[in-house]
């Protein structure tokens, strides 16, 4: 899992391309969690685990602090802002197509 080049973006859209970070993000959104909590439920060693934190943290979607021995982790939807407005722009794109095609559809039985 290489740090992945280019635009906010891209790495966003990475991160959350993953079944595994996606399911962090979910449980991030109801609270901070400890890192080993987050890990727990995921059938992976603590240092791959650990690898897809760093993915969600070069994107912007997870805050790590440490506090003793223990590393907490708590989400920052800040940046999924763009994707959703990046898919919004596209999805009012294919609902326009769509339309066309039904009017087309219905003109051309």
């Amino acid at each position: 899992m290489n740090a992945v080049p280019g635009a906010p973006l891209d790495r966003v859209f990475h991160a959350i391309s993953d079944p595994t970070r996606r399911s962090v993000l979910a449980r991030l959104s109801g609270g901070e969690q400890a890192l080993g909590v987050l890990a727990a439920p995921h059938d992976m060693s603590l240092p791959a685990f650990s690898k897809h934190i760093r993915v969600l943290e070069q994107a912007g979607l997870v805050h790590t602090v440490k506090r003793g021995r223990t590393h907490y982790c708590s989400l920052n939807a800040e940046p999924m802002k763009a994707a959703s407005e990046w898919l919004a722009y596209y999805r009012k794109f294919w609902e326009s197509r769509l339309d066309s095609l039904d009017t087309f559809l219905k003109e051309n039985p």
